[in-house]
């Protein structure tokens, strides 16, 4: 049994070709790999004395013979092939070991072109799919994750048809992810990222018991290992809703830098924020702006909790709880409620993912689009357009305001009094009846919005919802402009001593 090794990534190959040899296989490689593995003893064949042709072109051409391929892919149950492959000398290759070039690692660290170009492997991938289509005699490993489960299956054997199914999918996914890799890339450099085709890849991190309703199959994947580098499960299984309020919560929780912030979220929507000088201030004053929604709902924690804080939370029944971390006494307190999640960064604070773009799914496709980014000067380079200016705290709330609604679906109106949220209405068809819905909630929840500041992500149409927030005693406004009627919305703020900044920016979100 013959089995070529050539890999970039050389963790675990030497053990790899090692445990091959001592059940017999003759091990074949090629430049950086045959080095490494003639240093440490190990009997390999270096790959011009299969091909009978020298690399060439810097090490451009090697493996792309006919004596690599034709050893690979002839059907060694079909006679003719075998008659074939004697009249052509051909000596059968039964395993490949091949991980590509460093393409991603090579853009993340230069952008030089003439580097990027040449880590872009030709040999790694035609081996990959070569051996890939031909399974059934070929084992085909792609990971060092796989060496010690290839040599298991080889020694015991159990290298199944099953068995090797599994990894000619996984080969298969390994070279279509490194294509898309390369596409991506390309169109970004040339095409401002928006080519004629655009592809989206993401690794498996776990299956979900079930997607949004128990008749739907759900699993999380992730880009970049970004879930997997910065998520850690503490307690419990995130279900496919919990994760998507995981992600609402978390977008807001952390666009206020090292705040102690906190942020209730259900079903996608906000119904708690605050600021304060503590973490257990600001969920005590994040719970009040809706009490009954923030029952089996998403909290993301800003900080570590303590247990101070944990027996504070564990009052209510909450269904997830994002912290930067947990205290190992925090978690005991959590110990014996059996339903509630847990999820740390492993980190003081919560970490920000910034994914450049941005996609949804429509029926027979998907829309894509940059990623929306609330600026932190956004509130401060705001224009003042009425005669009365916000007072430094309403300013802070202002900001608070503009990014909670930013950060909301469309259309909302978020009321920030004292650095928490007092009022929230938001995914409304009107923006009057988003900001009187906000009110009638605070009102039955017996909170006072009086001196609050207001923020709408998108302009006024009408004076009507000045008049309103007047009314409730708002003081201070931020929205964007731009409404043929901005000229009204302004009189009415002047009207009744309100101070009204305009950002120029829109934020929808739909």
């Amino acid at each position: 049994m013959r089995a070529l090794l050539s890999v970039s990534d050389k963790s675990g190959i030497v053990e790899f070709a090692k445990g091959l040899e001592s059940l017999g296989w003759e091990i074949i490689s090629t430049g950086g790999t045959y080095k490494r593995l003639s240093e440490a003893g190990i009997a390999v064949i270096e790959i011009d004395e299969v091909t009978k042709f020298p690399e060439c072109f810097d090490g451009r051409v090697k493996t792309l013979n006919p004596y690599v391929h034709g050893g690979i892919l002839y059907k060694r149950d079909s006679e003719s092939h075998k008659q074939q492959a004697k009249e052509l000398g051909l000596t059968g290759i039964d395993l490949v070991c091949v991980n590509l070039y460093p393409f991603k690692e090579t853009i993340e660290r230069t952008n030089d072109f003439s580097e990027i170009i040449e880590n872009i492997d030709i040999g790694g991938p035609t081996m990959v799919r070569s051996s890939a289509k031909n399974f059934q005699d070929v084992l085909i490993v792609t990971t060092p994750d796989d060496y010690n489960m290839v040599l298991d299956a080889i020694r015991d054997k159990k290298d199944s048809l099953e068995f090797r199914r599994n990894l000619m999918i996984k080969a298969f996914e390994h070279t279509a992810n490194y294509d898309i890799m390369i596409a991506n890339y390309m169109n970004q450099r040339f095409n401002s990222g928006f080519g004629e085709y655009q592809f989206i890849a993401g690794k498996k991190v776990f299956q979900t018991r079930y997607g949004e309703n128990p008749h739907q199959d759900g699993a999380l994947y992730e880009f970049r290992n970004h879930f997997s580098r910065n998520f850690k499960q503490i307690k419990g299984e995130a279900s496919f809703n919990n994760l998507t309020d995981i992600n609402s919560a978390l977008k807001i929780a952390t666009s206020f830098g090292d705040a102690n912030s906190v942020c209730i979220v259900k079903h996608g929507n906000p119904c708690g924020f605050a600021i304060k000088d503590t973490l257990i201030e600001s969920y005590r004053e994040a719970l009040k702006c809706d009490p009954i929604s923030a029952f089996g709902g998403v909290v993301a924690i800003n900080g570590v909790v303590n247990r101070e804080l944990a027996v504070e939370m564990n009052k209510i029944f909450l269904e997830v709880i994002i912290a930067g971390d947990f205290d190992p006494d925090a978690i005991e307190v959590f110990s014996k409620k059996k339903r509630i999640k847990l999820f740390s960064q492993n980190s003081k604070k919560l970490v920000k993912i910034k994914d450049e773009y941005d996609f949804k799914h429509i029926e027979g496709g998907f829309v894509y689009q940059n990623s929306d980014c609330i600026c932190d000067n956004e509130v401060k380079n705001a224009h003042l357009k009425s005669n009365v200016e916000a007072s430094p705290q309403q300013q802070r709330d202002l900001e608070i305001a503009w990014k909670v609604a930013g950060l909301t679906k469309s259309n909302c109106i978020v009321y920030i009094k004292n650095g928490a949220m007092v009022a929230i209405g938001m995914g409304m068809t009107s923006r009057v009846d988003a900001a009187e819905c906000a009110l009638k909630k605070a009102r039955e929840v017996g909170l006072d919005v009086s001196g609050s500041a207001m923020a709408s992500e998108a302009f006024f149409p009408f004076r009507d919802s000045i008049d309103i927030a007047a009314k409730a005693g708002v003081k201070a406004i931020i929205e964007p402009g731009g409404s043929i009627r901005d000229d009204e919305v302004i009189e009415a703020s002047n009207e009744h001593g309100i101070s009204l900044y305009f950002t120029t920016v829109r934020h929808f979100l739909h």
